[in-house]
């Protein structure tokens, strides 16, 4: 076990886990590259999107963190050292005043949206906040989580990202909504796909765990695969190299999965993980470019 002092700034970067930050990142880039293409990019409000997204996100880790310490779910083998409170790196009760902090920050972020976005934000805000928690406490447990994924990683961040920019919505916005949602589930369907035993016996309902491992292994392909091919809408608006840049995803993505079907189980799918976060920034930044190339 790494030498950790007890809630110091090492445990608190450690407990954030900056890697699952691409998740956040990623769909903030690709509203903002929709927004550029249609000429209404701006810095500010995008800079504010990106930190009210990277703020929760790290919110929701510490949430999940504090959850299962409290409900006693933490393994080792299936959490990574990433846990801090499962590791004694962060006591509960300092773990509960991070979540205070780090919501509260991220709503202050949000708040500089209002006169870009209108009083309406404040609502997406709230929802934000609420599903962060319902969906450690319950929905993760009735296989909603990547429903929330597509919601919560996609319409919400870049549509959200476009309209504070825009002012609108169009069919440019909600299908990049779609890729990035689809994209960022991989990673959740890997994970899922990881912990299905220890999920069954917890009564963690996921998808893989209700309908087993072989649709886990076609789900995460095709889903990867989705969002690929939606890429090949901007076609339609003149955007080739945004169509077709974005392919190039689709080797990563099947490497990967016949590397995530060969292992099958056991601690050696986090390299997956890594793999899969890799892969869906690739297909980010390969679509981003295209848009903002034009």
């Amino acid at each position: 076990m790494e030498n950790i002092k007890q809630n110091s700034i090492h445990a608190w970067i450690l407990a954030a886990r900056p890697k699952t930050l691409t998740g956040a990142i990623i769909p903030v880039l690709i509203g903002s590259s929709v927004a550029c293409f249609h000429g209404y990019f701006c810095l500010i409000p995008a800079t504010l999107c990106l930190m009210f997204a990277c703020g929760m996100q790290i919110a929701a880790n510490f949430i999940n963190d504090l959850y299962d310490f409290l409900k006693g779910t933490d393994r080792e083998d299936r959490l990574g050292p990433e846990r801090a409170c499962a590791q004694g790196w962060i006591t509960p009760r300092a773990m509960k005043k991070g979540i205070i902090f780090t919501v509260a920050v991220s709503c202050l972020f949000g708040c500089g949206l209002l006169p870009y976005g209108g009083w309406t934000l404040i609502i997406i805000g709230i929802l934000c906040v609420v599903f962060a928690f319902l969906y450690t406490f319950f929905l993760s447990y009735h296989g909603w989580g990547d429903l929330l994924v597509l919601l919560f990683f996609g319409f919400v961040p870049v549509g959200g990202t476009y309209y504070v920019q825009a002012l609108h919505l169009n069919t440019d916005a909600v299908i990049a909504s779609l890729i990035s949602g689809l994209a960022i589930d991989t990673l959740l369907i890997v994970n899922n796909y990881r912990d299905r035993e220890q999920d069954a016996v917890s009564g963690k309902r996921t998808l893989i765990v209700r309908f087993g491992e072989s649709f886990g292994s076609y789900f995460y392909l095709l889903t990867g695969c989705l969002a690929s091919v939606l890429c090949l809408w901007f076609v339609t608006q003149g955007l080739f190299i945004a169509a077709i840049l974005p392919q190039l995803y689709l080797y990563f993505h099947i490497r990967t999965w016949k590397r995530m079907i060969g292992i099958r189980s056991g601690k050696k799918l986090n390299s997956i993980l890594g793999e899969t976060s890799r892969n869906m920034l690739l297909l980010g930044i390969f679509l981003s470019i295209g848009l903002i190339i034009g």
